[in-house]
């Protein structure tokens, strides 16, 4: 099953962006507000606005969404720089998610731990919770899924925040279908690997299953996301399963 089963209809940008984007994209609404805090895997195929495309679809769901990302930062580069403190400050924040590589060995782990730390008083300080995403390993390094997926849920666990499994997520689709592609080049996720991402996102921010959320999102950025219907339940089923443990009975 390639990537290719999944179109967009113009092109996904992958830019980075430094700054933060303006708090909402094109049709503002009312929502929750999200500020996501990441690198490459985190703006690559737009994934912020696709969760907030499966917000929009879902139904008295929405979300205002903004983004500071840049090539290869890890949270201790955003918390060096300088800018994100005053961003984090400056307005109300309902979730602020957080990723950085997939910190699977122990120096990455510690910092990883570390920074959120450092992150979530400020984001609870704006009446915000955290939200841990946990990113996936490069295509080499498939041993290193499960020490990624524990570094991410402690990291959680530490300041009382929300995990966002998406590596378990990505193990959980290859078990379904182990022909699956979810790489678009060895590190990044191809569509499908970013829409199973925002999956999880949005299914852990919700508390609720994205399981019969519709075929085709029209994204607030103009653009149109068409997935087979055979490929979504797939990747819906997955995120779910991978979030359900994750929620507090």
């Amino acid at each position: 099953m390639m990537i290719t089963a999944i179109a967009l209809a113009a092109s996904v940008s992958t830019a980075c962006l430094n700054d933060v984007a303006s708090p909402e994209y094109a049709n503002p609404a009312v929502g929750k507000a999200v500020l996501f805090i990441g690198n490459s895997l985190t703006y690559t195929n737009d994934l912020p606005v696709l969760v907030q495309g499966l917000a929009d679809a879902a139904g008295g769901d929405s979300l205002i969404i903004a983004i500071s990302a840049g090539p290869d930062m890890a949270l201790v580069d955003h918390w060096n720089q300088g800018d994100v403190q005053k961003v984090i400050a400056s307005r109300h924040w309902d979730f602020v998610v957080l990723q950085q590589g997939p910190s699977s060995t122990e120096i990455n782990r510690d910092s990883l731990r570390l920074m959120t730390k450092l992150f979530a008083p400020l984001i609870v300080s704006a009446g915000g919770k955290p939200v841990l995403f946990s990113a996936w390993p490069a295509q080499d390094r498939r041993q290193d899924f499960p020490g990624a997926a524990e570094s991410y849920r402690l990291a959680a666990e530490d300041v009382g925040g929300l995990y966002a499994p998406v590596a378990n997520a990505w193990i959980e689709a290859w078990n379904r279908d182990g022909t699956l592609s979810l790489y678009a080049d060895g590190l990044h996720g191809n569509l499908a690997g970013s829409y199973l991402a925002a999956l999880v996102i949005y299914s852990r921010l919700f508390g609720k299953s994205p399981v019969g959320l519709p075929d085709t999102l029209h994204l607030r950025n103009g653009q149109t996301v068409n997935i087979p219907a055979s490929l979504n339940l797939l990747l819906q089923q997955s995120a779910w399963a991978a979030v359900q443990p994750t929620l507090t009975p």
